[in-house]
């Protein structure tokens, strides 16, 4: 499920999805940077470029180069804001494509042992009216398909076993 909302100049996407692992095993595969790579679509040359730990913490600083467009490549980085092992944890865009980025990813153990794992993210774009079309346009429908890809991965990863 992916859900967009517009509210006051900030646009808001929802994820949701049910993995069948533990919430120690989501976590331990969430929490560490370096399998962002292996969910993110190969279309976009996705790479961490600076040294990374194997598990998230507050105030961890995380460079990417990510294709935002055919053959254009932008340096982001991320910080780590806030970690509650096994529930949650934020990254939000320090220099990025985006005015702004912040990403909640939330965990929560279900009564028969599977994950729910949801994301919220809310970004505003550059370029006032420009950044509005844009969104309309493109950034809305690139959005989508890196999250269904992610979603797809995810199944193949811990549901089709």
């Amino acid at each position: 499920m992916i859900e967009f909302k517009k509210h006051s100049g900030i646009y808001t996407l929802k994820t949701s999805q049910v993995l069948n692992v533990s919430l120690q095993e989501a976590w331990t595969f969430f929490s560490s940077p370096i399998n962002l790579e292996n969910i993110t679509p190969d279309h976009m040359g996705f790479s961490i470029t600076s040294e990374v730990e194997k598990s998230a913490y507050e105030g961890q600083i995380i460079t990417y180069k990510v294709g935002i467009l055919p053959g254009v490549k932008q340096n982001w980085v991320t910080e780590i804001t806030k970690v509650k092992e096994n529930d949650f944890f934020i990254d939000e865009q320090r220099f990025g494509p985006y005015k702004m980025w912040h990403h909640e990813h939330w965990f929560k153990e279900l009564p028969d042992g599977k994950t729910l794992m949801n994301d919220k993210i809310s970004y505003k774009l550059p370029f006032g009216f420009l950044g509005d079309i844009s969104q309309t346009i493109f950034i809305k429908n690139q959005l989508k398909n890196i999250f269904t890809h992610r979603f797809t991965t995810l199944n193949q990863l811990f549901n089709d076993k």
